[in-house]
């Protein structure tokens, strides 16, 4: 029987730690799938991992702010798949993710930007994509530290603990006033760690064997994150005198290249094949397996909060078989 060459899917997998997460991944014989808005960036790693590795690396534009790009990106990896240009999807790591910090703005399906690119557009690719993935394949999510506010991280922005995934995705519409944008990108984080909780609750309810696992990379100056904040912002984030600040006042710290890396270690490394339902997290130089906020942990808000995702993500029962 002639082997399958195995393939990981990434979103936002050309840039920052997820270009170095690819790289990872390349190194260990994975092909790839770099989904991102842009194919024509996404070309020039793609290059370099085809000549360097002699894999696999196929571009899909997936904008995970649109569920129109989401769907047709879906569409075009399942045409991969029947055509058998890929053999076998091992994984997909949802690691896009933006930060606004000027104003709110609102997608083309209506719902607050920073909400749906962070979280509603990945449960999305999930939903349509898991029964695409291979047994014992994983999922793993791209979160952040400021989703817990008992934590220093967390303390810097707050979180819209009392929203509902409605509210959030519907916030500052008809006059009212919007939930603060750095609250707004922590609760998209905490949703997202829910999220990949209620998922392994699901999976393992329905005995599917696929792991679902929660990231935090820690605060990795120089990955491009920034990059909508004003300039100054930006420039003083990386500069040595903050990052020794946010050392000395107790946030979680890391590195571009180490993060990336430890993402691909969860997404494919044998130690990590029990990690289902849990949180990682890269700390100086350490990844390790973490507690994330209480209210994560929280069923009942996860029961709400997968009901109303799939409402928003406009989901049919008969295109996922999430519908559990």
């Amino acid at each position: 029987m002639k082997s399958q060459n195995k393939t990981i899917l990434v979103t936002g997998g050309h840039s920052g730690l997820g270009m170095y997460c690819s790289k990872q991944l390349a190194s260990h014989n994975y092909n790839l799938i770099l989904a991102g808005r842009s194919p024509e960036k996404m070309e020039e790693l793609a290059k370099e991992l085809r000549s360097s590795h002699n894999l696999k690396v196929h571009l899909i534009k997936i904008d995970t702010s649109s569920f129109a790009s989401v769907r047709a990106g879906v569409s075009e990896c399942k045409n991969l798949l029947k055509n058998g240009e890929v053999d076998s999807l091992n994984g997909i790591i949802c690691n896009a993710g933006v930060r606004f910090n000027r104003k709110h703005t609102y997608t083309e399906d209506g719902y607050e930007s920073t909400y749906a690119t962070n979280y509603l557009g990945h449960a999305l690719l999930i939903e349509l994509l898991i029964d695409q993935i291979a047994k014992n394949g994983r999922i793993v999510f791209t979160a952040s530290g400021t989703h817990d506010p008992d934590s220093a991280d967390g303390k810097i922005m707050g979180i819209a603990d009392n929203a509902t995934a409605v509210e959030l995705a519907n916030t500052g519409k008809n006059g009212s006033k919007p939930i603060a944008l750095g609250k707004m990108y922590a609760t998209s984080k905490l949703d997202m760690i829910q999220y990949s909780y209620e998922l392994d609750r699901k999976l393992k309810k329905a005995n599917i064997p696929i792991t679902s696992i929660a990231f935090d990379p820690g605060s990795t100056p120089g990955t491009g994150f920034l990059r909508n904040m004003p300039k100054p912002v930006a420039w003083l984030a990386g500069t040595s005198l903050i990052q020794w600040v946010i050392k000395r006042n107790g946030i979680t710290t890391s590195t571009a290249d180490f993060s990336g890396e430890s993402l691909a270690r969860l997404a494919i490394e044998p130690a990590y094949a029990t990690g289902s339902g849990k949180y990682f997290q890269c700390n100086v130089g350490k990844l390790s397996e973490r507690r994330s906020s209480k209210l994560s942990y929280d069923e009942n808000r996860a029961a709400r909060l997968w009901k109303d995702t799939q409402e928003l993500i406009h989901i049919k029962a008969e295109e996922t078989i999430l519908s559990l």
